[in-house]
């Protein structure tokens, strides 16, 4: 070092010994209190500046008022809704997030949150399954959160039971077999659904849904995507700021039908043993299309999957994507966590007051 450096060395020893000696000579009256500590925090300051203030990590904003309870009875407990509902996961390369939220007019009528969302694990290693589903079940009236949760756990308890023959397709890119057999499952599910409103003396399109579903391998070495369901919803894939329409292709034909006993010994009876009753389709029903796509993830990829109460606001309100966009990109581009999640779908949006379910998928 310069011979300067080693004078200014030299000197900053001596203040700090001046500055501990306890002989040394008061510089005068202050209000704070002079102990030994307090001089050394207030060296501290001289020489580092200001304390830097903590980063706050997203916590979520003051977006959500207290709203109205929807209405219990003792009879039914298991009819309770919970307002929020959020998930978190890992499968093979991806980690995903996952949240429901009763929206703004819900709150305002004490209504319950009619979205549903279901995340769940089939299996593991290369076997292994995640299925997410989102059911919006706005149309079905005041019944619409019992028509959500129902598409659900019909559709999972289909799903997992077809599992392993899923998972192979899946691993061996078989399109060809995917899009039949998950439309035959979807069918099965608004089967379930059409069986329940004659039951309940309900016209079918009174006890309904709009179904978005992903399917993602448990083995890292798989990178097949796939989305499929029937309805009104989205998906998306991030690009740049904002959100790149990957919206599924609408499939108008009906389902093929499951395959001949002998050939797939555990698809003939299927309908049956899963309790899909094949009640007659109705006219709107059978023009209702089947969305699918599969795709190829990429490292980085970030893609969005969500019910109409995202989707419509994504596609009409620019500014909305963006504040996604931003929210939900941690310091590193991956997940940012569970807070921020949730935080960039609680923003009021005028004309937008309806529940709001999202899926968000981040590729490693």
């Amino acid at each position: 070092m310069s011979g300067q450096g080693a004078q200014d060395a030299g000197e900053h020893r001596d203040w700090w010994a001046q500055l501990y000696d306890p002989h040394a000579a008061d510089t005068g009256r202050a209000g704070a209190r002079d102990t030994l500590d307090e001089r050394y925090r207030s060296v501290s300051r001289t020489l580092t500046g200001p304390p830097a203030t903590a980063p706050v990590y997203a916590a979520p904003v003051a977006a959500l008022p207290t709203g109205v309870l929807p209405p219990a009875t003792p009879e039914a407990p298991g009819e309770w809704v919970p307002e929020t509902v959020l998930e978190s996961a890992r499968s093979g390369s991806a980690e995903l997030y996952a949240v429901s939220v009763r929206g703004a007019a819900g709150r305002q009528e004490g209504r319950p949150r009619t979205d549903a969302l279901l995340v769940a694990r089939f299996g593991a290693e290369e076997d292994g399954l995640l299925l997410v589903a989102v059911a919006a079940g706005g149309r079905a009236g005041p019944e619409g959160h019992r028509a959500a949760r129902e598409a659900c756990h019909a559709l999972a308890e289909a799903v997992g039971r077809s599992r392993v023959r899923l998972a192979r397709d899946l691993r061996d890119d078989r399109t060809s077999a995917l899009q039949p057999g998950l439309h035959r499952l979807t069918d099965r599910t608004f089967g379930r659904l059409r069986a329940q409103a004659a039951a309940l003396g309900l016209e079918p399109e009174r006890h309904t849904v709009d179904l978005r579903c992903l399917l993602l391998p448990a083995d890292p070495r798989c990178r097949t995507r796939v989305l499929f369901g029937a309805g009104a919803g989205g998906a998306f894939r991030r690009s740049g700021d904002g959100w790149q329409d990957i919206e599924p292709v609408g499939i108008h034909a009906p389902p093929p039908p499951d395959p001949p006993a002998g050939r797939d010994p555990t698809a003939g009876a299927a309908a049956a043993r899963d309790g899909f009753a094949p009640a007659e389709r109705t006219a709107e029903a059978a023009g209702e299309p089947f969305h699918f796509r599969s795709r190829a993830a990429e490292p980085g990829d970030v893609l969005l999957l969500c019910g109409p109460g995202v989707a419509e606001p994504l596609r009409a309100e620019p500014a909305f994507g963006e504040r996604l966009a931003t929210r939900w990109t941690g310091a590193d581009g991956g997940p940012p966590g569970a807070a921020a999640y949730l935080d960039g779908l609680l923003c009021a949006l005028e004309g937008h007051s309806g529940d709001r379910t999202a899926v968000t998928v981040w590729e490693s």
